[in-house]
């Protein structure tokens, strides 16, 4: 009975409110002299959303949430169109990457747009069971006594509350750590954690770059048993049994700071056009199955290359010995022949086990400077024996590059950085590395290589590791050809639900004649999907290539190892190929797993020495291009490729992000995608891997 009359004042209290809000508005009605039924329409619309929500069915869904640091969070669920709102409210104990089952209901908004608001019923699937943060205390009184309450401070911006802390291990305020969480099931808004790794006082270079290795699986040391097996491999004699002795002019070509040579290249004129010879480290040879050094390569999936050293995927006794194609000593390699038509069609292709010895080492930017007619004598002294092979490359290559544009494929212009440190490892320069002649020819020798090998396997029927591609999202168009819009661009030939890859090439064609192909690029990359590996053959979209692999690099690359293998056993030595079968699968799975945690550590390494750089610039004005603009701010890039966030609280008031024209707008002013503007340096966090900007218009 109590409790019933406690729901009666509820209610009671509730119609009161809402018979007093009525009383007030009928009272406005007569002033003004406005029909009733049009007040009782207008009062309708003052009914809060909440009471709309309460009406409405509420439904149920599973999905992954994604927190913001502002509180609030998303879950996507499969068959929505648009990711569901999640309050700070009702979020739970649920954090960023955690997968939920969510109740949420639709209503309209103000603007008469279906909306729609959930809150977090169960967390089914833990997310993430480790976090890097900083260490940071408080002061609390416990039974009257005054002590120090540890926790840390996320380095991931999406996870906002504080992780405290149940065993510190001896971890002081401003260490850097990694914490292992203690998750429980109650709806406690708190995070608790023990310490289980210390890499010491957060502001420096060398704690953060432990704290990216270990938050990306990164090992950069190899065990007593792989280094020995290495050795052991590594310390095999040449021997030609079995294999075709390639004595033509082969050469490799590379940057000068490369040490695992793994591509070589011959190339000759023939009737129909041209025999092109991509030449392959036969890493296969010496990793062998159900090894330690199979089971190494499994487990790391790539190499890893940051701006001071390099994490190889094998040991160096293979990676920079045995495999590498070093000038004049004989190494085994796969050699893939290729018949090339005088239009750049693959006619053929064979694949032969061989023994080659490389001419020469040759140089991206020495081989450019050939190319641009220089006479140097000692450089043309290095090279004689490859002059004529040199100047057969470049014509082929130029044939390769207009059949890749007649195709479609996507060429964006995304200029690389480099890093330029001086004797302690400081960065003391940042500056674009601009592909060369040379380097673009290499990239067309090899994607011929690759699409060959792709094609030759499933036209056997062997399995395969193969690189796929796949189209971009309906959704993910429509927002790019909005943007396309707000900068004048005709999109009437763009077909969102089927769109083609030599349609965004039209567009950044048309980009770069503008003027504006850096930011046109950068919008199209995000509409993108990511290209992964699979056993199952797919097309790659960017490239516009119907059958495509990795096959020219198994230094590096498991994928193009895996190849190799089954290359190797499949085809040469008569093996049945279903027996490859569930190989290939799990080696794509772990090779698209290694260059997700490889890329993701490279960009993080590279992003701590561009924050180093800029640390001492603080205050100064620079050029800059906004690269995105998002709800919360825009960002902006450098020339040197430094990227920073002006938040939109340092852009004013009256801002606001325009969803349609992806740009911020105010009252006289509008910021969009390539804009050209001045800002100025305000904050560089190492902790937190971020660079702040504000706007400096008018400023030198």
């Amino acid at each position: 009975m109590k409790n019933k009359r406690k729901d009666f004042n509820k209610f009671s209290k509730r119609n009161t409110v809402r018979d007093r809000a009525k009383r007030e508005l009928l009272k406005m009605v007569e002033e003004t002299n406005v029909g009733f039924s049009h007040a009782k329409v207008k009062f309708t619309e003052m009914r809060p959303r909440s009471e709309m929500c309460g009406r409405a069915k509420r439904e149920y869904a599973v999905g992954i949430f994604s927190e913001t640091a502002s509180g609030f969070g998303f879950v996507r669920c499969e068959g929505e169109d648009r990711d569901i709102f999640i309050p700070e409210s009702g979020i739970g104990y649920a954090i960023d990457g955690d997968t939920v089952r969510i109740s949420f209901k639709r209503y309209l908004s103000e603007d008469g747009r279906e909306r729609t608001e959930g809150r977090i019923e169960e967390v089914t699937e833990y997310g993430r069971s480790t976090v890097i943060g900083t260490v940071d205390c408080d002061i609390v009184r416990v039974h009257k006594r005054r002590v120090h309450r540890f926790f840390i401070i996320s380095d991931d911006g999406r996870i906002g509350r504080r992780i405290y802390l149940n065993d510190g291990a001896g971890a002081m305020p401003g260490d850097k750590v990694q914490v292992k969480l203690k998750r429980s099931e109650c709806y406690s808004y708190s995070l608790e954690g023990e310490v289980i790794a210390n890499f010491g006082e957060s502001y420096t270079k060398e704690a953060n770059y432990l704290a990216v290795l270990a938050e990306c699986g990164i090992t950069t040391d190899f065990t007593p048993e792989e280094l020995d097996a290495a050795a052991i491999a590594a310390a095999e004699p040449i021997s030609c049994e079995g294999r075709v002795i390639r004595d033509e002019v082969i050469f490799t070509i590379d940057s000068e700071s490369a040490k695992d040579l793994d591509d070589a290249i011959s190339v000759r004129r023939t009737a129909s056009g041209f025999e092109l010879g991509v030449h392959i480290a036969d890493v296969s040879h010496y990793v062998r199955e159900k090894t330690a050094l199979d089971r190494l390569v499994m487990s790391r999936g790539t190499s890893v290359y940051f701006t001071d050293k390099v994490v190889p995927m094998l040991p160096e006794a293979l990676s920079n010995g045995a495999c590498s194609l070093n000038p004049g000593e004989d190494k085994y390699t796969l050699s893939a022949i290729m018949e090339i038509g005088k239009r750049g069609e693959i006619l053929s292709v064979r694949i032969e086990p061989s023994v080659i010895r490389s001419r020469v080492k040759g140089i991206y930017s020495e081989i450019n400077r050939i190319f641009g007619g220089e006479k140097d004598s000692a450089l043309l002294e290095k090279y004689k024996d490859c002059l004529d092979s040199l100047a057969v490359m470049r014509e082929l290559y130029g044939i390769l590059k207009e059949k890749s544009e007649r195709r479609g494929a996507v060429e964006l212009d995304s200029d690389e950085a480099e890093i330029i440190l001086d004797k302690e490892g400081k960065p003391i320069d940042i500056v674009r590395r601009r592909r060369g002649e040379s380097e673009m020819m290499i990239e067309q020798f090899m994607l011929a290589a690759n699409e060959a090998v792709a094609t030759f396997m499933l036209d056997k029927g062997i399995p395969c590791v193969f690189r796929v591609h796949e189209p971009p999202a309906p959704e993910k168009i429509s927002e790019f050809i909005n943007y396309l819009h707000s900068l004048g661009f005709d999109t009437s030939f763009i077909n969102k639900d089927k769109c083609e890859s030599r349609d965004l090439a039209a567009v950044i064609a048309e980009a770069e004649k503008r003027g504006i192909s850096e930011a046109v690029s950068y919008a199209c990359l995000r509409s993108m999907s990511k290209a992964c590996y699979s056993e199952i053959p797919r097309s790659h979209f960017g490239l516009s290539i119907e059958k495509y692999c990795h096959f020219t690099s198994p230094i590096r690359r498991l994928s193009d190892l895996a190849t190799h293998r089954i290359i190797h056993g499949a085809l040469l030595s008569g093996k049945a190929p279903e027996k490859y079968k569930s190989y290939a699968k799990r080696a794509a799975a772990a090779a698209t797993d290694g260059e997700l945690r490889a890329v993701s550590a490279e960009r993080k390494i590279e992003n701590i020495y561009k924050i180093i750089y800029m640390s001492d610039k603080i205050g100064e004005v620079f050029d800059a291009s906004v690269s995105s603009v998002t709800s919360f701010g825009a960002f902006a890039t450098l020339e040197n490729t430094c990227e920073g966030l002006i938040p939109l609280s340092m852009l004013g008031r009256d801002y606001f992000y325009d969803e349609k024209t992806l740009s911020l707008r105010s009252n006289k002013d509008n910021i969009r995608i390539g804009d050209r503007i001045k800002i100025r340096v305000e904050e560089a966090d190492i902790r937190r891997g971020k660079l702040l900007f504000s706007r400096a218009e008018g400023e030198k």
